[in-house]
């Protein structure tokens, strides 16, 4: 996915939720900068260091989400040989004993389970936007910073890499698509959950909508839209 492709659907996304790109930008600079300044300036050699060890090609990955009903879901975890991991699903699944490798996260949640990974040598995709300078800024510092993997929905700059999408899950999708996966599958996901805020549905919408594009991309179908493509338009998508 380059910048290009993705940059009319980022306008689209800003304007939906009137957010600022102006705020997504000042993030991407905190955490190229905290970056930049942990590996002595060889930043951008690390991370694709740590890029190059998540080759995807042929592989099933099981993109998780954190849905309470991803405990219920090991099934397709089991058909999967790469885990992605997105949020909170990292810790549901560690403590379930099952392996993770790669987690993606805005470190709104769980942020000692990503500091553990990392430290661990697994990869972690750490993303800034508007929202969470101050969690860059506070926790990164106290990453093993070789396992980190700085994403953008702004245009990347640097170490500072965009692959697509919006939410913590279809990112890490978009993630696994940039790294070559054969096959996507998504145990733990939810997009009908009446219990969160107005906010967070209209993100699930989004993400319901930037899967169905990725699906079109790759020219294959996720069984989570399964019923609902009819009402996903991505026509504007390109």
């Amino acid at each position: 996915m380059n910048f290009e492709t993705w940059e009319p659907v980022y306008g689209q996304i800003l304007d939906d939720f009137g957010y600022p790109r102006e705020g997504d930008q000042r993030a991407r600079e905190a955490l190229r900068e905290l970056v930049e300044d942990q590996t002595d300036g060889n930043a951008t050699a690390a991370v694709e260091e740590t890029l190059a060890g998540l080759a995807f090609e042929g592989e099933t990955v099981a993109v998780a989400g954190g849905a309470p009903g991803l405990e219920d879901d090991l099934v397709a975890i089991e058909r999967a040989s790469v885990v992605v991991a997105a949020s909170n699903a990292a810790e549901t699944l560690r403590t379930l004993g099952v392996d993770v490798d790669c987690m993606v996260t805005d470190l709104d949640k769980v942020p000692e389970t990503a500091q553990e990974l990392a430290t661990e040598g697994v990869p972690v995709a750490v993303h800034a936007h508007g929202d969470n300078i101050d969690v860059i800024e506070s926790i990164v510092p106290a990453f093993d910073i070789e396992s980190v993997i700085p994403t953008t929905q702004a245009r990347p700059t640097g170490p500072v890499y965009n692959f697509g999408g919006f939410t913590d899950g279809d990112r890490a999708a978009f993630l696994a698509d940039a790294m070559g996966a054969e096959r996507l599958l998504f145990p733990g996901w939810e997009f009908d959950d009446e219990t969160v805020t107005a906010e967070k549905r209209q993100k699930l919408a989004w993400a319901a909508r930037l899967l169905r594009w990725l699906e079109r991309r790759r020219d294959e179908q996720f069984a989570l839209l399964d019923g609902r493509r009819t009402e996903l338009d991505v026509s504007s998508f390109g």
